[in-house]
């Protein structure tokens, strides 16, 4: 049950394409059994996967820049990037991140409205296994 559910995820990153409809082939790499080689996938390597923008006052923005590297053997597509809260606006590479590459999610937080200790996350999805990842905005608003 679970390798189907890992064949259809990365089934429907794959028909999913990128943001522009641009069509990317993935292969899934089998080992000789017919199992999922995860060795031969894409790997998310986040310099960190949280951060913490500290005390910020009501009604300012921040922005930060997640960034990571692709530590796999084949290109990384991402299909989607979704935040917790409409007030946290996640941004992502819409090209595949090939083997060795470097690139990065920006995520920009509203603070208008909200007060005291705030975590969002921002959950990505791509053709990694898992194939969700999920990063953390923290910190404090004040008046």
């Amino acid at each position: 049950m679970k390798k189907l559910l890992v064949i259809l995820s990365v089934l429907s990153i794959i028909a999913c394409g990128t943001k522009d409809n641009k069509q990317v082939n993935v292969e899934v790499p089998l080992t000789s059994d017919g199992k999922i080689d995860t060795s031969k996938l894409p790997k998310f390597s986040f310099v960190q996967d949280a951060y913490d923008f500290g005390k910020i006052k009501q009604g300012e923005k921040v922005s930060y820049a997640f960034r990571f590297k692709n530590t796999g053997s084949t290109p990384l597509l991402i299909s989607s990037a979704s935040a917790s809260c409409g007030c946290t606006v996640p941004s992502y590479p819409e090209e595949p991140i090939q083997p060795g590459q470097e690139s990065k999610i920006d995520v920009v937080f509203n603070s208008d409205g909200k007060m005291g200790f705030q975590t969002k996350t921002i959950t990505i999805v791509a053709n990694t296994i898992p194939n969700t990842k999920v990063l953390y905005l923290r910190g404090e608003i004040t008046e």
